[in-house]
């Protein structure tokens, strides 16, 4: 079972691939400092840890997305810290339930990518949730495509394999393709 400590090191040891990762990690780590385990609680406003699963197919020419009803838009799968220290579990924990799948394996061999992610005020079950921002920690995921998949009706209204040269087609938020591609570039 992870620590903070443990998390909190791996996050320091994480060396940023572009100049925004940089000020990212940066953010993230005095976030860390200042709020300690709590960062790791959505009640964190203006800012908590989240988890993301990017996933690709054994060819690495298709990624998995989510149609999101909060977001209305295509995406990677993940969730909410909710107090859990160990973010690759969060990761994997949030693919299996929003996506059905049960056979994956890590593509990369650590953390592919952070970011910090605004998110705009919303409705959640009936509650309004102010604007904050996601810390978020990202895992490259490797999948059989031809693997039964299914939605996960109280979060995202379709799941499918979109070529990854297609997906800036269908994604509605597009801020978040230079992330995917920027997360998709640990496959070289």
């Amino acid at each position: 079972m992870k620590t903070f400590q443990k998390t909190y090191k791996e996050l320091m040891e994480y060396i940023p691939q572009t100049e925004e990762e940089k000020v990212d990690k940066e953010l993230i780590m005095d976030y860390l400092e200042h709020y300690g385990e709590k960062a790791f609680l959505r009640s964190s406003l203006p800012a908590h840890l989240t988890a993301s699963a990017l996933v690709v197919n054994h060819t690495a020419d298709k990624v998995l997305l989510a149609y999101h009803l909060l977001y209305q838009s295509y995406g990677w799968l993940g969730g909410h810290a909710d107090g859990e220290f160990d973010l690759e579990y969060v990761a994997r924990k949030e693919l299996m339930e929003e996506s059905g799948l049960e056979r994956f394996q890590l593509k990369y061999h650590s953390i592919a990518s952070i970011e910090v992610i605004h998110v705009n005020r919303h409705i959640k079950k009936g509650e309004i949730v102010s604007d904050h921002l996601h810390l978020n920690v990202t895992y490259l995921f490797e999948a059989d495509e031809t693997d039964a998949i299914r939605i996960k009706e109280d979060e995202n209204s379709a799941i499918r394999w979109v070529k990854i040269a297609d997906m800036d087609t269908i994604i509605e938020e597009k801020f978040m393709i230079g992330i995917y591609q920027k997360i998709l570039g640990r496959l070289k």
